[in-house]
């Protein structure tokens, strides 16, 4: 619950109401500070175990000590210093007084900072990755429900062969899992910093250990795998590699711009009165046009997706303008674009969730439409066929395009319906398939093999996923977002 003073600063929207909880803690100041002490225990119990002058007391009350930060003291002494890490080590040892002096032993401020991030990383990929998973999951429930329900297609944003609205949802959904498999990329081939010093030479661990390269080595990866990492970078600056964060935020990116495009396509949908997103029984669409049902929800996942995606751009710049080792101007900026980029993606697929979990279709509004263009493009069908019942081509060709201009004149400039079967039924010309043309303008028969193509997408996509993140698919309590 927010004070008054709360109120009277600057909150990134982004924690206070779009992101849900898990992201939103995974880059609070208690889980990055939580996470340096952790770092700094388990590099000193590594430490201890190869032989180190390090004492089960000293680590006992860092241990102790370890989920009682005190904030207020750090932020004291880093006012005095000018430096984070320094602070909080400091503020550490107070609470710790046995373990001061080995607290944060051969260690540069990256080893906590570093570490650090790329757990946060880690954890907020691993976020991601489950709501993809869901987010697919109900596309492709979604998609079943309406595998053969035949609805106008479109190239150019102008009517084209039908689709079916299943069909135009597994491609929402095929977006998504190139998301999710590069999720799973990014997750696999995440590593630790490791324990590498201040320019990354591994100096400092050498000193401390008498120039033993096989304990240097066995600290770092003691310390990794107490922090649930196998892989460590071999060669690292002062900091891991910056081009890790352009590519986990390129992955970001990709999500933001799978949702925009498919929220794009449900607030045109909504427009044309077929599909609209979910809307609250006393939700209010306009302060001044009460009748209105905007879609809200479409239009601020495109809102978010558009900060996602410029914000991938500081990676780019921060990786290909660092100076040799490490240089500082990195800091700041990542500060922002990384737990922003984030947030937001996260914000953006709980948006997903909220709107794929409950879309609305009007089949009659989609068969109205669909009516509409149909004669036009059943045409080539009714001609062929009135061919083969002995009439000629060329002939048969002119009146339909005659018969063409002027329903389309009739539509745009006098507002009236499509009559051109009418037209043709009047038409001498094509009296041998009059019988025929409710037939030929089905439209189960324009839509190909798109109903099946929907049962092998999901058979054969959906389906592993489902099983590969099985655990993921229910939903959780932050998918119920502030609208």
């Amino acid at each position: 619950m927010s004070t008054n003073d709360d109120r009277n600063i600057y909150r990134s929207p982004l924690a206070a109401r779009y992101a849900g909880r898990r992201m939103a803690h995974i880059f609070s100041d208690a889980f990055k500070f939580g996470t340096w002490r952790k770092l700094w225990i388990a590099l000193a119990e590594s430490q201890r175990e190869l032989g180190l002058d390090i004492t089960e007391e000293q680590i006992a009350q860092m241990k102790q000590a370890a989920g009682q930060i005190n904030y207020e003291e750090a932020e004291r002494i880093e006012h005095e210093i000018r430096h984070d890490v320094m602070a909080h080590v400091r503020a550490f040892g107070q609470q710790c007084p046995a373990a001061k002096g080995i607290i944060h032993l051969g260690a540069t401020s990256c080893f906590v900072a570093d570490n650090t991030e790329l757990i946060q990383i880690h954890e907020g990929l691993k976020v991601l990755r489950a709501k993809l998973a869901r987010t697919i999951d109900r596309l492709a429930r979604f998609a079943a429900d309406y595998r053969d329900l035949p609805t106008l297609a479109f190239t150019h944003y102008q009517p084209a062969q039908p689709t079916t609205v299943g069909k135009r949802a597994c491609l929402w959904a095929q977006d998504f899992v190139i998301d999710l498999e590069e999720i799973a990329t990014r997750l696999d081939r995440l590593r630790f910093r490791g324990v590498k010093g201040t320019t990354g030479t591994q100096a400092s661990f050498l000193a401390l250990f008498d120039r033993d390269e096989g304990k240097v080595l066995r600290l770092e990866q003691m310390v990794a795998k107490r922090m649930g990492f196998d892989e460590v970078f071999p060669v690292t600056g002062q900091t891991y590699p910056r081009k890790i964060d352009s590519q986990v935020l390129a992955a970001t990116s990709g999500i933001a711009q799978s949702a925009s495009k498919m929220a794009t396509d449900i607030r045109l949908l909504q427009n044309m009165k077929e599909i609209e997103e979910p809307f609250g029984r006393k939700q209010v669409g306009s302060s001044a046009m009460a009748y209105k049902r905007n879609p809200m929800r479409s239009e601020r996942i495109c809102a978010l997706a558009r900060f996602v995606i410029a914000a991938a751009q500081n990676p780019a710049m921060t990786a290909a303008t660092q100076w040799f080792e490490r240089t500082l101007d990195d800091s700041a900026n990542r500060r922002l674009a990384l737990a922003e980029s984030f947030l937001a993606t996260d914000a953006v697929l709980n948006l997903c969730l909220n709107v794929t979990d409950g879309l609305v279709v009007y089949p009659a509004q989609i068969e109205r439409r669909l009516r509409e263009n149909l004669p036009f493009m059943a045409t080539e069908d009714i001609m062929m066929a009135a061919v083969q019942a002995g009439g000629d081509r060329q002939e048969l060709h002119e009146r339909i395009r005659v018969h063409s201009q002027e329903t389309a004149r009739a539509i745009k400039e006098e507002g009236k319906d499509n009559d051109l079967l009418e037209r043709l039924a009047a038409d001498p010309a094509f009296e041998a398939v009059h019988h025929l043309l409710d037939e030929m303008t089905d439209p189960t028969r324009f839509v190909g093999r798109a109903p099946s193509q929907v049962t092998e997408f999901i058979a054969h996509v959906v389906e592993p996923i489902r099983t590969k993140y099985r655990d993921d698919l229910q939903e959780s309590e932050e998918e119920r977002i502030r609208v």
